[in-house]
């Protein structure tokens, strides 16, 4: 499938169990943090759900987890209309279940007031879920629709930055509670939405972060038999040698967890005390074992 990706049924069964896990644990979360934390305090820090806070403001009979739903659905609309079928099994799942997931709370807890009286640590809530979720979704190329659906409507037809209208949409729509609500509650608004963009980069990086390391050892059959073997991951070796001693060495590179690094580490002290390692942090590696090109 093109688009955002979708559901590949050459996938194992495990694999594909696992992304619908994270689908619906990442979906969750932004459901979770919209309605509990979003909506009761007309939070809006754009997208569906913020656009959605709006909306209610002008129709207070419908509920925003409606509007939300509506909105959602209208762009699903627009996505079979203008991208055909293949613009995403992954969204098409996300959205529907964000929307069944909201009606959902909405029947079993009814809310007509925030959970407390702290708009700060609601406000919190309310964005650090989401973007959790997000990230989670994002991870596997996934979405809950809504402004990513619009998104790819606007690159078939234009050369328009999208990431760039993007963010000019959020901030119009959280900018407009200013005008809608009260400054207090525009203020909150465009603030969750300078800590959303934040938080949701941090968590993408933090979810895929790894080890790289370069060894310069003399033992490199003992390191690969262990990275291989032990830590069930591939390195790649090569000949050099030392520019002030002269002496050849092998270099060896890996990219590992954060957890196999610790084991390798030790294990590079016990045999080859003299080994000269750099490690880095790096959290977009591309290939088998690790994220699609």
């Amino acid at each position: 499938m093109k688009g955002l990706s979708g559901l590949r049924p050459s996938l194992p069964p495990r694999q594909l169990a696992k992304e619908l896990l994270w689908m619906v644990a990442g979906t969750g979360l932004v459901a979770a943090g919209s309605y509990f934390f979003k909506f009761p305090n007309n939070f809006s820090t754009g997208g569906v759900t913020g656009l959605a806070v709006l909306i209610n403001a002008a129709v207070p009979a419908v509920p925003a987890s409606d509007l939300t739903a509506a909105l959602n659905l209208l762009s699903l609309l627009l996505g079979f209309a203008v991208l055909g079928r293949g613009f995403g099994a992954r969204t098409i799942f996300c959205t529907l279940l964000f929307s069944a997931m909201l009606a959902g709370l909405e029947a079993a807890v009814p809310l007509s007031a925030p959970l407390t009286d702290q708009p700060l640590l609601e406000l919190l809530f309310g964005v650090l879920l989401p973007a959790l979720g997000s990230a989670l979704l994002f991870n596997i190329e996934a979405s809950t629709g809504g402004t990513d659906i619009v998104a790819m409507v606007l690159k078939k037809f234009t050369s328009l930055d999208i990431g760039m209208a993007l963010l000019l949409s959020d901030v119009l729509i959280a900018g407009a509670t200013l005008f809608i609500y009260d400054i207090r509650t525009g203020l909150f608004s465009l603030l969750g939405l300078m800590l959303k963009s934040v938080l949701v980069d941090s968590a993408i990086e933090s979810l895929n972060r790894r080890k790289s390391f370069m060894v310069v050892t003399t033992l490199p059959e003992e390191v690969c038999d262990f990275i291989t073997k032990r830590l069930h991951r591939s390195a790649t070796y090569w000949t050099a040698t030392g520019a002030y001693s002269g002496e050849e060495c092998t270099v060896v590179l890996t990219v590992i967890s954060r957890g196999q690094a610790v084991l390798l580490r030790r294990y590079l002290r016990g045999v080859d005390p003299h080994a000269f390692m750099v490690v880095s942090n790096s959290s977009e590696i591309f290939g088998k074992g690790f994220l699609r090109a």
